[in-house]
């Protein structure tokens, strides 16, 4: 069964808003990328989450540890 609550192909809005944010800011992509290179994904979204952690997006969206994750792992 599909989720009715899906947002623009995301989970729902918190989770397609940070991507959103992650992939188009040159600075957190950037960090992301290099993050991921350097130490692989699992520690990226780590490292990301606590550097955000408490942080919304510029629309008010939380940076969650779940969302944060799925925004960089077609980084890889």
């Amino acid at each position: 069964m599909k989720n009715t609550q899906e947002y623009n192909g995301h989970k729902n809005r918190n989770y397609w808003n940070v991507s959103l944010w992650i992939n188009n800011d040159e600075s957190l992509y950037n960090e992301a990328v290099s993050l991921i290179e350097t130490e692989g994904l699992k520690t990226a979204v780590k490292f990301m989450a606590r550097n955000l952690d408490g942080k919304c997006t510029p629309d008010g969206e939380l940076y969650s540890l779940g969302a944060i994750e799925a925004a960089i792992e077609d980084l890889a």
